[in-house]
């Protein structure tokens, strides 16, 4: 055995052409110096945002002469009176002002269909879900067809039920697609927007010209009947209103201010965007 390859067994890593030569070392995640994690340790990536936001937070307030300096280069959990000192620093820097009557009034007659209580529709449907794996452009075309079989003007009675029985992937399919009445709140949001929120008269009652897309799928829609609900006088929800944008406000002004301290620093291993703060939720 020659020196060379004894020095290669001594080793285990001899050569810069050894595999485990190219391994990179997982980066360190910090802020202006601060680790937020031991060296080797694996955080889960929500942890290690928010260890970096109150990082981010807490350099700022010992920039403004709130908090004490510390030593070392790693991350320390604030405790409660640190974290409330934190907290009175955002709040002051992102104080937001009680939106003005004028600015509600706008608010209530630009979303009027937001507002209404009491409506509902009975709804049926035919479900083709997108699963793991599934060929989403040969799915979309089966729902075009089935749909095209639906909308026509002599569509057989009984036709819907048959084809949710045979096609959909819901469990009403052995109700022939009911879902009974449903309100807003019964809906996932992208059903919701289009069920009860747009503001032009697409939802008639009768199947539903297009596709709809969710979460869940694509979903053939009919509409069997409908409540139409009341909508309150403005006056009746004012204060709601009110607190609506005023809270809306606050997630904007959150979010720059979060934006500005990120753009300030130097942030290493991992990517702040400042919109998932624990600050801004």
């Amino acid at each position: 055995m020659n020196a060379s390859s004894t020095t290669s067994s001594s080793t285990g890593c001899g050569s810069d052409s050894c595999a485990c030569a190219g391994l990179a070392q997982p980066q360190m995640a910090s802020v202006n110096g601060i680790a937020l994690h031991e060296p080797g340790e694996t955080l889960d990536p929500q942890v290690l945002r928010e260890r970096a936001y109150t990082e981010l937070l807490r350099q700022q307030g010992v920039k403004a002469g709130l908090l004490p300096r510390y030593g070392g280069l790693s991350y320390r959990e604030p405790d409660e009176a640190q974290r409330q000192i934190m907290e009175a620093m955002v709040e002051s820097a992102v104080e937001v002002p009680e939106p003005s009557e004028s600015e509600c009034q706008r608010h209530y007659e630009a979303k009027k269909n937001r507002f209404i209580v009491g409506q509902a529709l009975h709804v049926r449907h035919i479900l083709f879900a997108v699963t793991p794996g599934v060929n989403v452009h040969a799915l979309s075309q089966r729902a075009e067809v089935a749909l095209l079989e639906l909308t026509r003007k002599e569509v057989a009675p009984g036709h819907f039920e048959k084809l949710a029985a045979e096609l959909s992937n819901c469990p009403s399919s052995t109700q022939g697609g009911d879902l009974g009445w449903l309100t807003p709140e019964d809906c996932a949001p992208e059903l919701a927007n289009e069920l009860f929120f747009q503001s032009d008269s697409r939802w008639g009652m009768g199947v539903h010209p297009r596709l709809v897309h969710t979460r869940f799928g694509l979903h053939i829609i009919e509409v069997l009947g409908r409540k139409k609900g009341r909508l309150p006088e403005f006056s009746e929800l004012r204060e709601q209103i009110s607190s609506r944008l005023q809270l809306q406000s606050r997630t904007t002004a959150l979010r720059q201010y979060m934006l500005l301290l990120v753009g300030e620093s130097k942030v290493e291993g991992l990517e702040l965007e400042g919109t998932d703060s624990p600050l801004v939720q």
